[in-house]
């Protein structure tokens, strides 16, 4: 027969497990929230006039190549204006996959966000050439993780819906 010994032991147990439980989804939710705040402030970041400004800048700058890019702009480490508008959207980006990286940031929502692809396409002979110029092959290796890890996740989703 059980006593009221193990009745009451039986009942800690299962009480210390619940709050356990409870805990870990607790700082689960945390985490989660933590992560969406942390992009929404990248995104409010992102989407000043001066951000935007040079995000236009940048699109909208004629240049095919690296060599091209050099040549009209002065190239990376120059003061023009497109050069230091590519400056600023290389290193934003880059922040975002280095959080990303992290794990710091939730990245479904930076994919949903943020036109990863389109700035990474339009920087990318920027960003190789530069590696190439300065012998850096690490320059801006934290945006090309984030393209990347994009790239990934729409692999997947396109697998998965086949």
């Amino acid at each position: 027969m059980v006593g009221i010994t193990e009745i009451s032991a039986i009942v800690a147990a299962v009480g210390v497990v619940v709050g356990v439980v409870y805990y870990i989804q607790t700082i689960r939710h945390q985490n989660k929230v933590r992560q969406t705040d942390l992009v929404i402030r990248l995104y409010g970041q992102a989407m000043t006039s001066e951000w935007e400004k040079a995000y236009r800048k940048i699109l909208n700058a004629p240049f095919e190549d690296y060599d091209d890019f050099c040549e009209k702009y002065g190239g990376v480490l120059s003061e023009n204006p497109v050069s230091i508008a590519a400056d600023q959207i290389n290193g934003f980006y880059d922040q975002l996959g280095y959080l990303l990286c992290r794990k710091l940031i939730d990245a479904d929502m930076a994919f949903e966000m943020f036109s990863i692809a389109r700035a990474w396409n339009r920087l990318k002979p920027i960003i190789y050439g530069a590696r190439k110029q300065y012998d850096q092959p690490n320059i801006y290796e934290s945006f090309e993780y984030l393209y990347n890890e994009m790239k990934k996740k729409e692999q997947k989703l396109q697998q998965s819906k086949a």
